[in-house]
């Protein structure tokens, strides 16, 4: 039987993530993401040329066979992740990842911003809840503050960073204790 799992945001992260999962043919995914795809994030994004001013999510449908549903809005409420395995977290926004920590759903948040990138899972103690959910509100390039759109300054931990997840997911999926709880890399 497939896994049934959702990937909120299919940008920096998601983009990459989803095509790793694809080449298995073990997951029924279902992607959220309500941004088109637009010029600039096609340096470090996995989109191409054809696909500017399409919905992100919609893309990676086209793509993907095993991407089986894209929805192109906000995952705003709790009934939205409900139902699946495992809900992947790859936005870029913090108030989607509070309320991922604060439901009762097994999850995964895959971050990465400039150099640094994490894992950080539904595993990982409450206590840590407040350091990691810290920061203001918005959304946040995986390229980072200094990042000037040129290609010589671009970053690419975003992608390890999915194929770290993509990892995780493979090994929970046959031993849900054999994977950490979570890791933050710095490169």
């Amino acid at each position: 039987m497939k896994r049934k799992v959702m990937i909120i945001g299919a940008g920096g992260i998601g983009s990459y993530l989803i095509p790793l999962l694809d080449k298995t043919n073990l997951y029924k995914i279902t992607v959220y993401d309500p941004d088109i795809v637009e010029k600039k994030n096609l340096t470090y994004q996995n989109y191409s040329a054809n696909e500017v001013d399409n919905n992100k999510a919609e893309c990676m449908n086209n793509r993907y066979s095993s991407v089986v549903n894209s929805q192109p809005y906000l995952v705003l409420t709790e009934n939205q992740i409900k139902g699946y395995d495992l809900v992947i977290c790859c936005a870029d926004n913090l108030d989607v990842r509070r309320l991922l920590y604060r439901c009762s759903e097994q999850w995964l948040d895959l971050r990465s911003q400039g150099r640094n990138g994490a894992y950080i899972s539904y595993k990982t103690p409450k206590s840590m809840y407040d350091v990691v959910l810290a920061g203001p509100d918005g959304s946040f390039s995986c390229q980072g503050n200094e990042w000037d759109g040129k290609n010589e300054g671009l970053h690419f931990t975003h992608v390890a960073i999915a194929g770290m997840g993509a990892e995780w997911m493979q090994r929970w999926f046959i031993n849900n204790d054999d994977v950490a709880d979570y890791k933050v890399v710095n490169i």
